[in-house]
């Protein structure tokens, strides 16, 4: 009797349970259905997207191979001119010898500076090296050494600040400091009234030297060889030259293009020089320097090439670039 009752109390519990259980899902059933009629459908439609015609003149892409032109100095402080390209090889150590040379036997004040670690505008300007104790590095440094880092070169009027393998490490010594784009600038600011003109000589890497000489100038010059990559380390200049004005000085330019290592026999030349005068016209400063073996020759005797052979066509070339220069940068032969 007693197993029996308790079988039918088993059976009451569980028939309980699942009418509870049978609740619960009707409930939830009853509460999802609620919730669907509240569901928003959504259809989506596909559209073609239209394409609006792009006006040219308002995407401002300048041109790869433009350069801005170089603009006027102060009267009475020196111009600052930057010797650079980006590709080596081109002749930027043989044009600053030669140009400020024939600018210094022509009377004008002309200071070097030699930015470049191999240090050749010493030799070819007839400076002893061992005897230098004050180098660019240290003017870069240590700006109050200005007055005691000039060298007198073999050319009357002519001074040049030396240029050594110092210069290699510069970039990690200058990394933390601010400000570290124009200490070459501030280190020559007391020099500007001292001379007529200042010229850099640059290695082609774009490293933090080249940048203060970019930074420091109010023009540059640019040698090009007439070979085939011409335009190629052009375009790079031109966007450092952009960079630059962007972020440091707005005025800077290029005061003219140095045809170098031309033979107008070759007719390889001949058509890369046509084409850089196409592209850039009254930029380009002529005539050509002429591939010459006196030239080549004169920084083995220390000497530039107006003072080895000034009738060589190295010799005759420079002489007529400095005289256009001249013209352009706006100072008489005195």
């Amino acid at each position: 009797m007693i197993i029996a009752a308790n079988r039918g109390l088993v059976a009451c519990e569980w028939r309980y349970l699942e009418l509870q259980l049978v609740t619960q899902i009707f409930v939830s059933v009853e509460r999802a259905t609620v919730h669907d009629e509240q569901i928003i459908d959504v259809d989506f439609v596909e559209q073609e997207k239209q394409d609006h015609p792009v006006d040219r003149k308002e995407q401002s892409n300048p041109n790869p191979l433009s350069l801005p032109r170089g603009t006027p100095s102060d009267k009475g402080r020196a111009r600052i001119v930057t010797v650079t390209n980006q590709k080596g090889g081109v002749g930027k150590t043989t044009t600053v010898i030669n140009i400020a040379a024939q600018l210094g036997l022509r009377g004008h004040r002309v200071l070097v500076i030699d930015a470049d670690a191999q240090g050749n505008c010493a030799t070819g300007l007839g400076v002893d090296k061992r005897l230098v104790k004050a180098t660019t590095r240290d003017l870069i440094l240590a700006p109050e050494r200005a007055v005691e880092s000039r060298h007198q070169t073999a050319v009357e009027g002519v001074h040049m600040i030396v240029g050594d393998r110092s210069l290699v490490g510069l970039d990690n010594e200058l990394l933390r400091q601010l400000g570290r784009e124009r200490r070459l600038i501030e280190a020559i600011e007391p020099l500007l009234p001292y001379y007529d003109l200042i010229l850099i000589d640059t290695p082609p890497s774009l490293g933090i030297v080249t940048i203060n000489a970019l930074v420091a100038s109010h023009g540059l010059i640019v040698p090009v060889q007439t070979e085939y990559f011409a335009l190629e380390g052009l375009a790079m200049l031109a966007g450092t030259i952009r960079e630059v004005r962007n972020l440091f000085s707005a005025n800077l330019g290029v005061d003219g293009i140095l045809l170098t290592m031309h033979n107008s026999r070759i007719h390889l030349n001949v058509q890369v020089a046509n084409e850089l005068r196409e592209a850039y016209g009254n930029l380009i400063v002529d005539p050509p320097i002429r591939r010459n073996v006196r030239l080549a020759e004169a920084p083995a005797h220390g000497v530039p090439i107006h003072l080895h052979d000034p009738e060589s066509h190295g010799g005759r070339d420079y002489l007529s670039v400095v005289l256009e220069l001249e013209k352009r940068w706006g100072i008489d032969s005195r």
